[in-house]
């Protein structure tokens, strides 16, 4: 006698689907967005236009690098960017008249660096919710700054580094965006061609299985928050230089901003999964959507409201591909 082969699996199918649409779902979706912009006004598919996108999501995609690491290791998020992106900041401008721009630039990156250092050694090691330590955290170091500034905005006068920062090479590309490309590919090999990126990916998908495999499990989470402090702090430093003014609240904002970036992107809040490339392409598609608005002349709130209603949908959908696929 033989036996009858079963037929094919509808699970299968349906999971090999749900892969492929979240493969391409990104995409598409930036493809729509070009061809909408491009049809509600005249303006947008042009050099100048999608320039000055590039420029405006250079300071937050920077931050978005950093937050993916967060999101893997099952971190949820750091709400303490905005205190960070406001020390980098004030702090550049605040001490280049005396020790110079390079050396105050570095002065303020590692100071935000370690108020990530403290988030991660808070977070990974003595396991304090990520949410409230990161709200914490960025409360005291705002208030730092803003005792360090007297409460004021700081004002630059290095028009040198300015016009470095807001030059192009060979006049098209503006060098705030070739440093925001080094930090993304930097960022991509980091997550996808190494032991620590395959640790991070592991820490977020199983913890406890991970951590009985020798894996550093603190060590991989505190190292994500201490990386995202260093990037807003170094993002901020960028933003002063380049507006050459700061102000404690320089980065409100920048903290929702990166997360609908990130989440959009589909890397996954309940940690584990998702892509550096992928969260740029989640900011390409936010950025685009907002400068499309703006070209419309939509109000600020209701801008909110599209971004938290990307957050929800993007969050909905990875929930329920996980639930499809087993995972919790």
């Amino acid at each position: 006698m033989t036996t009858p082969v079963p037929p094919p699996s509808r699970t299968v199918n349906r999971g090999l689907f749900s892969h492929i649409g979240a493969r391409l779902g990104l995409p598409a979706g930036i493809v729509a967005t070009l061809i909408a912009g491009t049809l509600v006004s005249d303006r947008f598919l042009t050099v100048q236009n999608l320039t000055n996108v590039l420029i405006n999501m250079s300071i937050i995609g920077i931050i978005v690098v950093g937050m993916t690491f967060v999101f893997v290791t099952r971190g949820l998020a750091d709400l303490s960017v905005p205190a960070t992106v406001a020390v980098g900041g004030l702090l550049v401008l605040g001490l280049e008249s005396s020790i110079g721009t390079l050396p105050a630039a570095i002065v303020g990156v590692l100071t935000a660096a370690i108020a990530g250092a403290v988030n991660g050694w808070l977070i990974g090691y003595a396991g304090l919710n990520p949410v409230i330590t990161t709200l914490a955290s960025g409360t005291i170091v705002l208030g730092i700054a803003q005792v360090f500034v007297g409460g004021v905005i700081v004002y630059g006068d290095n028009r040198e580094a300015q016009a470095f920062l807001t030059g192009r090479v060979f006049g098209v590309v503006p060098v705030i965006v070739l440093i925001f490309l080094a930090v993304v590919i930097a960022g991509h090999l980091l997550l996808s061609r190494t032991v620590l990126g395959r640790w991070s990916y592991a820490v977020g998908s199983n913890p406890s299985a991970t951590g009985a495999s020798a894996v550093p499990v603190k060590r991989v989470r505190a190292f994500a928050f201490l990386l995202t402090g260093t990037l807003a702090g170094f993002s901020g430093v960028l933003l002063g230089i380049t507006l050459q003014t700061a102000r404690p609240g320089i980065g409100t904002g920048y903290e929702f901003d990166a997360i609908t970036a990130v989440v959009v992107g589909g890397v996954s809040l309940l940690g584990g999964s998702g892509t550096v490339l992928y969260a740029f392409g989640g900011l390409l598609f936010v950025q685009l959507l907002t400068n499309i608005m703006v070209l419309l002349g939509v109000p600020t709130e209701p801008q909110g409201l599209v971004k938290g209603a990307l957050i929800v949908t993007a969050v909905a959908i990875d929930v329920a591909l996980r639930r499809r696929g087993g995972r919790s």
